[in-house]
């Protein structure tokens, strides 16, 4: 098992090129840094993902997401009701920049993105500086983890770090939802 970090070793960890484990909201989440490409396709091998499914960006604050996210392109009704929903767990995908890598977006314009609540996480991207790849921490098409217990040993022994922390909530992973027309994509 990779050893357990508190936040500020994670940042290093991460600095680095490294892929670490922390807790979100609801589930347990793999995390790098979303402009590395060596870490971003050492994750998705890792998670056994498509790069094509794209992955999730989170954050600290809105203003993390400035010059990843177009917020032009978004009638002000649309932006006012992504933003009145952070922080907190509600993912969105909105119109991306030319700044988002393709290995982030996958097969889509836009980039789903974030703003959490949950302590590990805001300080992870606070102490990072910008916004973390955030993903569940189980291989693509498996349960995601709840507890730190719950993660998958094989997985563990592929990354560099745990977290110490705990969800704020277990349960399903947060929704998302189409910025520009308010459709669920994921319940």
């Amino acid at each position: 098992m990779p050893r357990t970090v508190d936040v500020d070793a994670a940042v290093a960890i991460v600095a680095r090129g490294g892929v670490v484990t922390y807790p979100t909201e609801a589930v347990w989440g793999l995390g790098c840094d979303p402009f590395d490409e060596a870490a971003v396709h050492r994750l998705l091998a890792i998670k056994r993902r498509d790069m094509g499914k794209g992955l999730i960006l989170v954050a600290s604050s809105a203003d993390q997401l400035d010059g990843l996210v177009d917020w032009r392109a978004l009638p002000d009704a649309r932006r006012d009701d992504v933003l009145a929903t952070w922080p907190g767990p509600h993912t969105w995908t909105l119109p991306a920049t030319a700044r988002v890598p393709r290995w982030i977006i996958g097969d889509h314009a836009g980039v789903a993105v974030r703003v959490s609540t949950h302590p590990v996480v805001a300080a992870l991207c606070r102490g990072f500086g910008a916004p973390l790849v955030s993903t569940s921490a189980n291989n693509s098409g498996e349960a995601p983890p709840r507890d730190v217990a719950d993660l998958n040993p094989a997985l563990l022994s592929m990354i560099d770090a745990v977290v110490v922390g705990s969800t704020s909530a277990p349960g399903r992973p947060t929704p998302i939802r189409d910025a520009l027309t308010g459709h669920i994509l994921r319940a």
